[in-house]
């Protein structure tokens, strides 16, 4: 047992810990609170990106999701932890943290690795979505959905319409035009007269442009957020030694 003075002394250092570390754990809730909000937004926003993916299993958005409500739930237990001084929950929540951490590093990693692979895998959907266009599967409205709102026509130029079954019925799909009101049938199946009146950049590379010009940023914010929980990590386990060495209890 410790001396009664040695306690009165480490008591605030342990009180001290204890406010950086509920501090932490709010601020690492508030993350969670975000990752969980950007995982609904990309699951909403992204819907049709992921349609036209669908064959290459893309789950990015439910793993913000499921990420951000374990962060949530961690993020709680952390504050009741260190309110409660209990040296095994800190351990505990010390290892959550550590898996977190070694989670975000490997996402940041790989995202980055196989950087290379996610644009392939986004230029065989667009160039099988534009060849097996039709009216009826949910690939036909997402690829609809993003020509329109990106001002852009095919997977790498507007003449990719050309030979696919539908443009021989119908021309260029209707999506394409940069005024709805002015693109005539006649027009869309003219490959000539067509860039007077449909958008003639390809979404590919619109597309991975603007991927390429965040893939920086995206991987600078996984990288910050993933050695934010070392700072989690070091003052649980400190504040664990301190408890369990100087047999602290909570009043």
């Amino acid at each position: 047992m410790s001396p009664p003075s040695r306690r009165l002394q480490t008591k605030p250092v342990i009180t001290c810990l204890k406010t950086f570390l509920i501090s932490y754990s709010l601020i690492f809730w508030v993350t969670g609170v975000i990752l969980l909000a950007v995982g609904i937004w990309g699951k909403i926003r992204l819907e049709d990106y992921l349609a036209l993916a669908a064959d290459q299993s893309t789950n990015a958005p439910y793993v913000l999701i499921g990420t951000g409500a374990a962060i949530v739930i961690f993020g709680l237990f952390g504050c009741f932890a260190t309110c409660r001084g209990s040296p095994w929950m800190l351990k505990l929540y010390a290892m959550f943290l550590t898996l977190v951490f070694l989670a975000e590093l490997v996402a940041g990693i790989s995202g980055f690795i196989f950087r290379h692979e996610i644009k392939d895998i986004l230029d065989k959907a667009f160039t099988k979505a534009v060849t097996n266009y039709n009216t009826t599967d949910s690939q036909h409205t997402a690829l609809d959905n993003i020509q329109k709102t990106l001002g852009c026509c095919g997977a790498n130029t507007y003449k990719d319409w050309n030979g696919t079954a539908y443009f021989k019925e119908n021309g260029i799909p209707a999506s394409c035009c940069m005024n709805d009101t002015a693109c005539t049938p006649e027009t869309l199946k003219d490959l000539d007269k067509a860039p007077k009146e449909v958008y003639t950049q390809g979404c590919f590379l619109l597309v991975s442009t603007k991927m390429e010009a965040n893939l920086g940023i995206i991987a600078g914010v996984s990288f910050g957020i993933a050695f934010f929980q070392l700072i989690g990590i070091f003052l649980a386990c400190c504040l664990s030694r301190y408890i369990t060495n100087n047999q602290y209890e909570m009043v």
